[in-house]
């Protein structure tokens, strides 16, 4: 799984196989799974009604938080589309390597000491699109799950593309001992409508909702401090406890951040703007495993 073709080829020639091939290899890949997951401390999924609600901003934040607190941490990046883990966390251009036995992936470590793997990491070029149906993104999530070698970590952060679709079923099935699942949105209405739906999602599953995140709460004017609700403000918060679940925090909208996340700034830099550091930090507290 080294190439974007590779993997496109790998998957089309699992789907070609008979249904009892498949169920054999399934059963192969699970036991794999289970072995790398039992090294790994804590799980927990990032996911979203919606996209552009700042996911991926929330599950490299907490990465770069609990790395920075001393934790071994992994960053999983399931958006097989549209990966963008790869550019915030400051590794746009690496690529992954074998291990030594040729039978793994070795994820691709941050100056912070984060292993990350990214689909935006075994891609030809970062223009590449990915054009697959959902049985082969499913299967390429597997193989994300199964091949990639992490060792032993504190905590496994999995990013999730938007929905509820193939990729977020495919992790609540396939990755044993979740913890729990943190809701992302904005304090739309839209938003917040899909997030709902990612709630019930999670419980359908039988999975825990660790809490839900608000972003985008407030913007604060870099010149004079102000703070402007541009997209409201406590609708997360008001709908975490409609659905009876605990609200983790708000994230304020800074302009810096997106210039800085797009240079891969990680949002534990001091560089960062104070409130967005002290939210993340907060909201990393209230994990499992803290």
């Amino acid at each position: 799984m080294t190439t974007n073709n590779h993997q496109a080829d790998d998957a089309k020639q699992k789907q070609a196989m008979s249904p009892e091939e498949r169920q054999r290899q399934m059963e192969q890949q699970q036991k794999l799974i289970a072995q790398r997951s039992a090294a790994i401390k804590h799980k927990f999924v990032i996911i979203s009604g919606k996209g552009g609600v700042g996911k991926t901003t929330v599950a490299v934040g907490l990465a770069a938080v609990l790395a920075a607190e001393g934790h071994s941490v992994g960053l999983l990046d399931t958006d097989i589309t549209g990966p963008n883990v790869p550019l915030m966390i400051g590794l746009e251009g690496q690529r992954p390597r074998a291990s030594e036995s040729g039978d793994a992936i070795l994820p691709v470590s941050t100056s912070s000491g984060i292993k990350v793997m990214s689909m935006g990491m075994l891609t030809q070029h970062k223009d590449t699109p990915v054009i697959w149906r959902g049985p082969l993104r499913g299967i390429a999530v597997r193989q994300l799950i199964a091949d990639v070698e992490w060792g032993e970590l504190d905590y496994l952060i999995v990013d999730l593309p938007p929905g509820t679709g193939d990729e977020p079923l495919t992790i609540a099935q396939s990755l044993p001992d979740v913890d729990g699942m943190i809701v992302v949105s904005t304090p739309q209405q839209a938003s917040l409508d899909d997030c709902r739906k990612a709630i019930n999602f999670t419980r359908q599953l039988d999975l825990e909702v660790l809490g839900v995140v608000e972003n985008m709460s407030g913007f604060i004017c870099p010149d004079c401090g102000k703070e402007t609700p541009i997209f409201g403000k406590g609708g997360a918060e008001d709908m975490a406890k409609e659905m009876g679940v605990a609200f983790l925090g708000r994230l304020p909208l800074v302009p810096e951040v997106v210039q800085l996340t797009d240079q891969g700034v990680a949002l534990t830099d001091p560089r960062m703007p104070a409130p967005i550091r002290q939210a993340l930090e907060n909201i990393a507290a209230q994990l499992p495993g803290q």
